[in-house]
């Protein structure tokens, strides 16, 4: 329970951050814009969750432990066989393909392929420095990387497939605006 906790106050941190601020920012910009970006901050909170969390209860504490570098070396558990590597990298392109999915939708059509795979790049960048700086049991590593920007590129390619239902229903919000 007292584990449970720690979620509990990052996941009412977010609940009060889209409440306050991100939900009458993107209600006032129309209901497809509220739809889609609501849906990628859902889906960004599941990737903190499931990457960073607990975040605040260990804020006073982020210097209390070594930093870890990033392991540089691509691969390295699939060259040497090392642990769960199949599994990992599964993991870590399936992470990122709802980004690839989302990104172009809750950014309009100001968002290409190239923009949204350096925005994809940039969040697992971000992810992979702050996972030992918030804890000293977790590591970060170029593989991660590399996979997770993969799942950003599987993700855009979905994203062209199915273009022409997502402008239907992009149209039908808006329609019933």
């Amino acid at each position: 329970m007292k584990y449970a906790l720690k979620y509990v106050i990052d996941f009412i941190a977010l609940a009060i951050l889209y409440a306050f601020y991100f939900f009458k920012r993107w209600k006032s910009k129309g209901r497809d814009t509220l739809f889609f970006n609501t849906l990628m901050y859902v889906y960004l909170s599941f990737v903190v969750f499931f990457t960073l969390m607990p975040i605040i209860v260990k804020l006073p504490f982020i210097f209390n432990h070594p930093y870890t570098p990033m392991n540089m070396v691509p691969f390295v558990d699939v060259l040497s066989g090392r642990g769960d590597f199949l599994r990992q990298i599964v993991l870590n392109i399936i992470m990122t393909v709802p980004f690839g999915f989302l990104y172009p939708l809750s950014q309009g059509q100001k968002s290409g392929f190239f923009k949204t795979i350096f925005c994809c790049f940039l969040l697992s960048l971000g992810i992979e420095l702050l996972q030992p700086l918030i804890s000293g049991s977790r590591s970060s590593d170029i593989t991660d990387l590399i996979t997770n920007v993969i799942g950003g590129m599987i993700g855009y390619c979905f994203y062209i497939i199915f273009k022409p239902i997502t402008n239907w229903i992009s149209e039908q919000l808006t329609k019933n605006s």
